[in-house]
């Protein structure tokens, strides 16, 4: 799922300002050509056609914003609950109401301002009333002042949703930070995320696909091209998710830890938990967060990373305990079943 096709929300003076320039610029042209010999007739042609191009753009820039917008009621679970998660739900819905009464509003008003200006015979009178639509376009805009800021944010941060694919087989790689999930992701898809030795890691979800059919292996010019395009030509098979780190905390989920959250419990199918014995933390929380993700009854591999930099018959014993697997191909064979 993409949302970049999703407006730039300007504030209301840059909306205004741009109406009434054009307005200008427009009647600066009449102006230079024949319109008409009365003096009533130019005001008029004038004064009608200023109207009309500031409420034509005014409801354009508003109308173009509203349906950038993602219908959130028509998406995937997924990002409906990563909306609810991540955003003030209420508040966009409201904001994004609030778009469609200033536009219908200015586009009423600009229709009964354009109805007076042509019925009048006075010049002074269409300068008036043409002043009035743009003093009421001003205050309209102003109303919703806040909303603009409200819908910019919710922008910038559906931007930085992760684009998942929700229709194929899913696998989620779970555990806390800096345990090695990223690299798992490497060793299972070739995808290659950046990596730094810090808490939340990853800042969002890293996809990654692994391909059934070892024969038709993508080339790298078609691993260049995105995961739509290749899904589109039947060549990936599994999805995998490098999920945040996910602190065993669940009453206090910060954002970070809400995708993760919401990536295992709505898109995985399976999922894989990792653990690391050299203990960024301590593996009693490990072990903690382990049961917790048990409970959800997702099947369940588990892995152990980094295991050249724990005794072998440590990390052996360990792994009979909790039923991990350390190899790759192990792991990829399972998944494929």
């Amino acid at each position: 799922m993409g949302f970049h096709d999703i407006l730039k929300v300007e504030d209301d003076k840059f909306y205004i300002d741009v109406a009434f320039r054009k307005a200008t610029e427009k009647a600066a042209q009449m102006r230079g050509g024949f319109i008409s010999e009365s003096n009533i007739g130019r005001s008029k042609q004038i004064e009608s056609m200023k109207v009309k191009i500031v409420r034509t753009v005014l409801c354009e820039k508003l109308m173009d914003t509203l349906k950038s917008f993602p219908d959130i009621d028509d998406l995937h679970e997924f990002y409906r609950e990563l909306i609810k998660a991540t955003l003030d739900y209420g508040q966009l819905k409201k904001s994004l109401g609030a778009i469609n009464w200033a536009h219908n509003q200015i586009l009423a008003f600009g229709t009964t301002i354009n109805h007076k200006i042509n019925a009048s015979s006075q010049p002074s009178v269409m300068n008036s009333q043409r002043r009035e639509f743009y003093g009421r376009c001003s205050s309209i805009l102003k109303q919703i002042r806040e909303n603009f800021k409200i819908l910019e944010h919710a922008r910038r941060t559906i931007l930085d949703f992760p684009n998942v694919r929700t229709g194929i087989p899913t696998i989620a790689i779970v555990g806390f930070p800096n345990v090695g999930k990223t690299t798992l992701l490497y060793k299972l898809t070739g995808s290659k995320a950046e990596i730094a030795p810090y808490a939340f890691t990853t800042k969002g979800v890293n996809v990654g696909y692994m391909y059934k059919d070892v024969k038709k292996k993508p080339t790298q010019e078609e691993l260049a091209q995105s995961a739509v395009e290749r899904e589109d030509k039947g060549r990936a098979k599994i999805q995998i998710l490098d999920t945040p780190g996910t602190l065993n905390r669940p009453e206090k989920m910060n954002s970070i830890e809400k995708v993760a959250y919401l990536a295992l419990t709505i898109l995985a199918n399976k999922a894989i938990y990792v653990f690391d014995l050299t203990e960024p933390y301590p593996l009693a929380d490990q072990l903690e967060l382990f049961d917790r993700v048990k409970k959800l009854k997702i099947p369940l591999m588990v892995y152990v990373s980094k295991i050249d930099l724990v005794p072998k018959d440590q990390y052996m014993e360990f792994a009979k305990k909790v039923g991990a697997i350390t190899d790759i191909d192990e792991i990829k064979k399972r998944l494929m079943d």
